[in-house]
């Protein structure tokens, strides 16, 4: 708005405002915002060029402490000049009101577009991180420590961030201001060294307030939050984990590093750049579980999302006669839990209003979005040549404004997020595919079904170009275990199944391999939790007996380290803070014939670097699917109870009956702060996170295909639009006008 300028000031005099509203020579023609220090104005100079002017506060000018802040913000910014900082055209620390000028970089802050469109992902992400580092990389060059990196200090130009005020900031070689009982900084973005010892703060220091300011980037929230108070918050940053629950990989273990506590723990710039330059550019799956390994089949959806849900396995005699065979532990944990639903009379009757509040935010969608479904199947002459389509774990992964998609005769289909239109299919029509195991650096990873003489034995692991769905590489791994993307690599068994190997991202070639077994034995599985590659292993003779051991194998060879012992009832679902966890069943005797009504007693966190074992109690047994999403764990029964419990003391949060059967694995909305679900006919529903009323319902999809009463659905977030899948239909769905649906499916190529 139209700067107003009320108060008078001395004519004439550098550093002064008239009642025109210019200072020091420069026209103010708006306000672009107000701190703690001052107020920014933008302004235009005689020639017309735009400055964003900060003027400080008058009551803070008489202020000597204040003053010399700003005198030493001004020499500070002065020193600093790259691509990524805002230069300092012209200043006066002396005025009576003293003020600064630099370069007007057009843009919203970080804070405000984070507030407004949600958390950035893919490109945007990429392109702030290495934007930031290189702004950092030039501050500490001049010798200058930042002290304030915070969402509001970053402007989002057109042509990447601009780091800007450096109100706290100091030279390395300068004398820092002696400040008594003032905190100096916004706590939620300062390093434990800014609390303890404020005099000693290095340029670590600005690697710790990057690490949180990407983890507010990506998620919407910081890492540390002390509910408003800067007293917990300080406590937090100083003592406690940082929550990191929805941050994606590779950022969440880059930032993990940087948010050390000790300043010499954190990586270098330049180490960071190159760790930044492998982020992907397009987002990855907003939904799906972490990969755990349970037998022939385990579910192979994403995990470090903001919903991580638990995995599936084949079902039948097949995948037990597996088990036998293979011993493998986290086979024994999971084994009955089923990759589709058994039919139900599930009452679906709508009898719930539609979300259509005016007043809710209105959601971000992909370009040119509308409600679209889209058909996945292709003919097949002979039906009886589709591989295992019963056992096939179909859904989609999201990769930037694409949609990655398993179906019945072919292997993937990328789908355009905006209209649901088939852009392209891999694979022929005597296959069927379960859901890729993601999409990195612009590959999409998925399996090529093995014939059933193989599906003891091997399977392929193809790798496609996203763009094309052309062949990248292809591996042959082992049949019997999921492979997993991790940071840096794709986990699988060998094809002989004796030794864990990782593989390349785009060459599929060996990155390393370690011999399967633990001190319990050499019947191992592999896992990816929290991002990490880990292992399981028991007894290959009597794998159903005794203890299982776990592994933490090392990322970048592969070293394999023994944490310790599990019980064979630990049903890994997810990470907490880089910390595996677990759900232990209260019984190895199956309580439901295909293992998605469990009953549990406790959840197991493990500390990855002592080994540690937290054990949480749930008290009542809580019952169904337990579901990790955003530090809470939702059990979901097949007659549609949903439980909320948390993972920091095992307490009932909330339950509630939906009366919708055979819901999918959740997903959360950050806008709207809901949980959303699917269910095996396409009907979706939304309940509030915190208390479990239900929000809104829909009605079931026309005609969901012949598969549904088969298929576990499943439900992901493209920005804030719902994406489901039933049976063979995938569609799309707004938050705000749910019911909103194509009644016949959009164009597709062939």
């Amino acid at each position: 708005m139209p700067l107003s300028t009320g108060e008078s000031e001395p004519d004439g005099s550098k550093g002064s405002m008239d009642s025109m509203g210019s200072i020091g020579g420069y026209a103010l023609v708006d306000r672009l915002g107000s701190g703690g220090m001052g107020v920014v104005h933008l302004g235009r100079s005689a020639s017309g060029r735009q400055v964003a002017v900060k003027v400080i506060h008058a009551q803070y000018a008489q202020d000597e402490e204040f003053r010399a802040r700003f005198r030493q913000e001004v020499a500070a910014a002065r020193r600093v000049s790259g691509a990524f900082t805002a230069p300092v055209v012209d200043a006066d620390p002396d005025a009576e009101q003293p003020w600064m000028a630099t370069l007007y970089v057009p843009g919203r802050t970080l804070s405000d577009i984070v507030a407004e469109d949600g958390p950035l992902g893919g490109r945007e992400l990429r392109t702030l991180a290495l934007g930031l580092v290189e702004a950092l990389r030039d501050i500490h060059q001049a010798g200058v420590v930042h002290r304030d990196l915070k969402p509001s200090n970053v402007l989002m130009a057109a042509d990447g961030p601009r780091v800007i005020d450096f109100g706290i900031s100091r030279a390395a070689d300068s004398q820092a201001l002696t400040v008594t009982g003032r905190l100096m900084g916004t706590p939620p973005f300062m390093s434990p060294e800014q609390f303890a010892t404020p005099r000693d703060v290095g340029a670590a220091s600005d690697v710790f307030s990057l690490g949180s300011l990407l983890v507010y980037a990506a998620t919407g929230r910081s890492p540390f939050d002390g509910g408003g108070s800067p007293y917990m918050t300080g406590y937090q940053v100083m003592h406690e984990p940082p929550a990191l629950d929805g941050v994606p990989e590779p950022l969440r273990s880059i930032t993990e590093r940087c948010l050390e506590k000790s300043p010499y723990a954190r990586p270098e710039l330049a180490e960071l750049h190159r760790l930044f330059e492998t982020l992907p550019d397009t987002a990855p799956a907003i939904a799906g579980p972490p990969t755990v390994p349970t037998g022939r089949r385990a579910s192979r959806r994403l995990g470090d999302t903001a919903a991580a849900a638990t995995g599936a396995t084949g079902r039948g005699r097949r995948t037990r006669r597996l088990l036998v065979a293979l011993g493998s532990a986290l086979a024994v944990a999971v084994v009955g839990v089923s990759a589709y639903h058994f039919a139900s009379g599930a009452k679906t009757t709508d009898d719930t209003p539609a979300a259509d509040d005016p007043a809710s935010p209105a959601p971000a969608l992909p370009a040119s979005w509308r409600p679209w479904q889209a058909n996945l199947t292709r003919p097949v002459k002979d039906e009886s040549l589709v591989t295992n389509v019963d056992t096939v774990d179909s859904g989609c992964v999201s990769g930037g404004s694409s949609l990655y998609c398993a179906g019945t005769g072919f292997t993937v289909a990328r789908i355009a997020a905006a209209s649901g239109r088939v852009e392209w299919r891999f694979g022929n029509n005597s296959q069927a595919a379960e859901r890729p195991l993601g999409v990195r650096n612009g590959i999409v990873y998925v399996y090529v079904q093995p014939n059933e003489d193989t599906v003891y034995s091997t399977q392929q692991l193809v790798a496609l170009d996203a763009e094309t769905g052309k062949r990248v590489w292809t591996r042959t791994i082992d049949a019997g275990h999921p492979a997993a993307l991790f940071r840096g690599g794709v986990l699988a068994m060998s094809d002989e199944g004796t030794e864990f190997v990782a593989l390349d991202l785009t060459t599929g070639k060996d990155l390393w391999r370690a011999p399967a077994q633990a001190s319990a034995g050499t019947a191992c599985a592999p896992a990816v939790l929290g991002g990490a590659p880990y292992g399981v292993c028991t007894d290959a003779d009597d794998p159903f007996k005794g203890s299982a051991g776990f592994l933490r194998l090392d990322p970048a060879d592969g070293t394999a380290r023994e944490l310790g012992a599990l019980p064979l009832a630990a049903q890994p679902i997810g990470a907490i803070d880089g910390q595996p966890l677990f759900a232990v069943w209260q019984s190895l005797d199956s309580e439901s014939s295909d293992r998605r009504d469990e009953s549990y007693k406790a959840l197991l966190r493990v500390n990855p670097t002592s080994g540690a074992v937290t054990r949480i109690p749930l008290p009542g047994t809580p019952r169904g699917m337990p579901t990790l999403v955003g530090g809470v764990v939702y059990f979901v029964r097949p007659d549609g109870t949903v439980t909320a419990r948390s993972v920091t003391d095992g307490a009932r949060l909330w339950q509630k009956g939906t009366q919708i059967e055979n819901l999918s694995a959740p997903v959360r909305s950050m806008r709207y702060d809901s949980l959303y679900f699917a269910n095996r006919y396409g009907r979706l529903l939304a309940l509030d996170r915190e208390t479990g009323a239900v929000r809104w319902t829909t009605d079931k999809l026309d005609d969901p295909g012949a598969s549904a009463k088969d298929r576990l659905p499943s439900v992901l977030l493209v920005k804030d639009a719902i994406v489901a899948v039933a049976g063979d239909t995938a569609f799309s769905a707004r938050p705000d006008r749910p019911k909103a649906r194509p009644s016949e499916a959009v164009g597709t190529s062939s």
